[in-house]
């Protein structure tokens, strides 16, 4: 089953202390092991380095650690979704007819490449903030 990976559950996933940590681990194991088909957007590449690098965990994760554990848990792994100027421009467009700001825009973006790529299921440990910004994609949104 074709499955797009929130940076939720890859943070929760691969940090052992955060209290989601067992549910999204679960999952990036049947993904990284072929059971399910792997989708990550490349957005959350960068969200995904961006949180790891700067997490208040002790110890800390370096700037080299989090590359090394971006790279060999989701970018050496998963199929990465790229989004196309086109993808941006409909997006914004999405958003103001939505009436949502702000940040929920990076939350319609990995919405967009779930949708783009037919994911057939988005997992996320935030579901309102994809239902807002993804209504019609409600059925597909799932919690680990």
């Amino acid at each position: 089953m074709k499955t797009l990976f929130d940076t939720s559950v890859l943070v929760a996933g691969l940090v052992g202390s955060l209290p989601a940590h067992e549910r999204a681990f679960t999952w990036l194991q049947r993904a990284k092991t072929g059971e399910l088909e792997f989708l990550v957007a490349t957005h959350s590449l960068a969200e995904l380095y961006s949180v790891l690098s700067t997490l208040p965990a002790r110890p800390r994760i370096s700037p080299a650690d989090a590359q090394r554990l971006v790279h060999e848990n989701v970018g050496s792994t998963a199929s990465l979704i790229s989004l196309s100027a086109a993808d941006y421009r409909s997006t914004l467009v999405r958003m103001a007819e939505l009436g949502l700001s702000g940040g929920a825009v990076y939350d319609a973006l990995i919405a967009r490449a779930a949708e783009k790529s037919g994911a057939e299921r988005l997992l996320t440990l935030n579901p309102d903030d994809f239902r807002r910004v993804w209504p019609e994609g409600k059925s597909r949104i799932h919690v680990p």
